[in-house]
């Protein structure tokens, strides 16, 4: 019996050349970070377990493709897969995060309707959307603060960790995604109102 290789590039390289073994080793070495990282995000253990399966199904198609190239560190490569995979769940699941801007006002206080028209409900998907798309124009490391703490409602302790900076630097990106994200609500009124008011 082949002895299977320790080194995490070496069994990846095993893998591809057919032992799927090697690739049983590596998932048994990582899933307890992998479903860990899930877990913080996500709160709930059954999401978290259906997460855990898609992130090494995802892995297995971007090896198989032959697009693997981390340089035999799989462990931090897999963790960012999960990550990220964790994140787009909350994207899909959690439409109204609670966000509140830098000058102190909540994001969403003109959606409060008692009983919503269907005018009313199309303005809000419209604003949803346009949130959605300034957020989307954020830069990646304030995008990543700002959707972990409002989408995700991950105490700013549990960011720092999960993105290896110090919660000073956490709150710091946070504090410049609202301040852009405000800059960026109110360019777009000044353009709607001059639409409105031209001079």
């Amino acid at each position: 019996m082949s002895k299977i290789p320790v080194n995490d590039a070496a069994l990846i390289s095993a893998y591809i050349q057919g032992d799927s073994k090697a690739f049983e080793t590596l998932l048994n070495r990582s899933k307890s970070k992998v479903y860990t990282t899930i877990y913080l995000i996500v709160k709930d253990r059954y999401i978290a377990e259906d997460l855990l399966q898609e992130t090494y199904i995802k892995a297995l198609d971007v090896i198989n493709q032959g697009k693997y190239n981390e340089e035999g560190k799989f462990l931090p490569w897999i963790v960012r897969i999960a990550h990220n995979m964790a994140i787009d769940h909350f994207r899909k699941e959690k439409r109204y995060p609670k966000i509140v801007l830098d000058d102190g006002s909540p994001l969403w206080n003109s959606f409060q309707f008692a009983e919503e028209s269907s005018e009313d409900k199309q303005l809000k998907e419209d604003m949803i959307v346009n949130i959605r798309d300034l957020i989307k124009k954020l830069p990646t490391e304030q995008r990543e603060v700002l959707v972990m703490r409002h989408y995700e409602e991950l105490s700013f302790q549990e960011i720092a960790e999960l993105t290896q900076v110090s919660i000073n630097t956490a709150l710091g990106r946070m504090r410049y995604a609202l301040i852009n994200l405000r800059k960026m609500l109110d360019k777009q009124e000044l353009a709607y109102d001059k639409k409105l008011y031209p001079k």
